[in-house]
């Protein structure tokens, strides 16, 4: 029986020699890999050896496609692109993330610094960039924000936070929602609360055995902002071992609070003193004495947004 080797030789396989030598040339061509055989002064023999990770590195996009999307990369490894390295032992392709993967990445990484509770998509997608400060109160708003954002950069953490009440449509909640975002690109998690959803919530949470979990997760967080505080169905449960318990802690261990509200400071407190007709003033000022102790009420007036 012939060997395979003698069996081989005989063959004739037409213009194989020229197309390998035009795509090693056209390999050995590429600008990349000139520089990288002169940076690392290879030998004929190692570049040779490492002939198949040149072919790797060429057929792969070395910069960033700029789709727009991860999803969208025609690359071997989606979001990464390819880079040449020689150590010890031989010549190798490694993947590092491109620009787009980058910034997927970091707004993942923004997106995880903060905890919505039932917050609506387009409060969290919000910008400081695009509130106008258009009125005496709204400079207030933005020099009182802008100096918590210093602070925290210089590694302090303010005491007190903002109460933001006026009308209907406003933008406070626009407010709370974009300070979350630039906190987060500062490495600073919150939670977000939209108050009456929660408490609803924390009732239906009683029997599941999560009720203190999700307490201790507001009541712990590094900001915390309360959105509509007052527009909730109040009772005598939610006012004193919920919101009391929260607020009391913050104010005891001097972590920032905003809160959101339709209400200003003497109108909460009314609403905090009536519980399914019953009056309990003593009760609802306790409550706001920790609100007053956490925040600085700035009355947000303008134009709805809706």
């Amino acid at each position: 029986m012939e060997p395979i080797k003698k069996a081989l030789e005989r063959m004739q396989i037409p213009n194989f020699s020229e197309r390998y030598e035009n795509a090693r040339q056209e390999i050995l061509g590429h600008p990349d890999i000139q520089n990288f055989i002169q940076q690392h002064q290879l030998e004929a023999s190692e570049v040779e050896k490492a002939l198949p990770k040149f072919l790797e590195y060429v057929e792969q996009a070395a910069v960033c496609c700029h789709q727009g999307s991860v999803k969208a990369c025609t690359n071997t490894v989606p979001g990464c692109v390819p880079v040449l390295i020689k150590d010890a032992y031989a010549i190798n392709v490694k993947y590092v993330a491109c620009q787009q993967k980058k910034r997927e990445d970091e707004q993942r990484q923004v997106a995880a610094r903060i905890t919505s509770l039932h917050m609506p998509k387009d409060t969290l997608n919000a910008s400081m960039q695009n509130i106008d400060y258009n009125t005496k109160e709204r400079l207030a708003l933005g020099t009182f924000i802008g100096h918590f954002l210093l602070q925290i950069k210089q590694g302090q953490t303010p005491a007190k936070g903002l109460y933001l009440h006026g009308s209907y449509g406003v933008g406070k909640s626009y407010v709370l929602g974009a300070l979350a975002n630039d906190l987060a690109l500062l490495g600073v998690a919150s939670v977000l609360v939209y108050v009456p959803e929660f408490l609803l919530e924390l009732k239906q949470a009683i029997d599941d055995r999560t009720l203190l979990d999700k307490i201790k997760l507001v009541k712990e967080a590094p900001i915390l902002m309360l959105d509509d505080l007052g527009a909730e169905t109040l009772s005598a449960w939610s006012r004193d071992e919920v919101l009391g318990s929260i607020l009391h802690y913050r104010m005891a261990e001097k972590l920032p609070v905003f809160i959101s509200s339709n209400f200003d400071y003497d109108e909460l407190e009314e609403h905090f003193a009536h519980v399914k007709g019953n009056v309990e003033r003593v009760k609802a000022t306790r409550l706001m004495e920790r609100i007053k102790a956490t925040t600085e009420p700035i009355n947000m007036t303008g134009e709805s947004r809706r």
